[in-house]
């Protein structure tokens, strides 16, 4: 397995997306989550095919955040996705910033919490959008509210 801090294309990084259901978006949507990416770690194997991506984004001071941690199906349980989170928080620390944070795809808490991340309490921060609002008076929903729902 070759790792490396080389981004894969847009289109690479699309087609191991598309292993997860998490979502169909068009390749432009995956060249601007690539050029946003703070680091990008990726995973070839031995024919040089994309199997596995890791992407921090952060202020580049005090926090960073682990996404789209994806190993490709045929790949998984060969260690791909530990290398790539270890060389990411690395990186991270490597560059100054050791506050590195992440949530976890369901059912994957167990894979970090053996590579050192923690569950926060029940209590502590951390929150997911779940109704857009807009901008007050745009009503983007038709009623005028400016709120709409998912």
């Amino acid at each position: 397995m070759k790792y490396s801090f080389a981004p894969p294309t847009a289109a690479e990084f699309r087609a191991l997306y598309d292993q997860t259901a998490w979502g169909a978006w068009d390749l432009e949507r995956f060249r601007r989550a690539l050029a946003g990416s703070w680091v990008v770690c990726s995973a070839r194997d031995e024919t040089g095919r994309l199997v596995g991506i890791g992407r921090l984004i952060s202020d580049g001071a005090l926090h960073a955040f682990v996404t789209e941690m994806i190993v490709a199906e045929d790949a998984r349980g060969r260690g791909v996705g530990g290398e790539v989170l270890a060389r990411l928080v690395d990186e991270s620390r490597r560059r100054g910033v050791d506050d590195v944070q992440l949530f976890a795809a369901r059912g994957r808490a167990a894979f970090y919490e053996q590579r050192g991340f923690g569950r926060r309490h029940e209590d502590g921060p951390g929150m997911d959008l779940v109704t857009v609002v807009a901008a007050p008076g745009t009503g983007s929903d038709g009623s005028g509210s400016g709120v709409s729902r998912r």
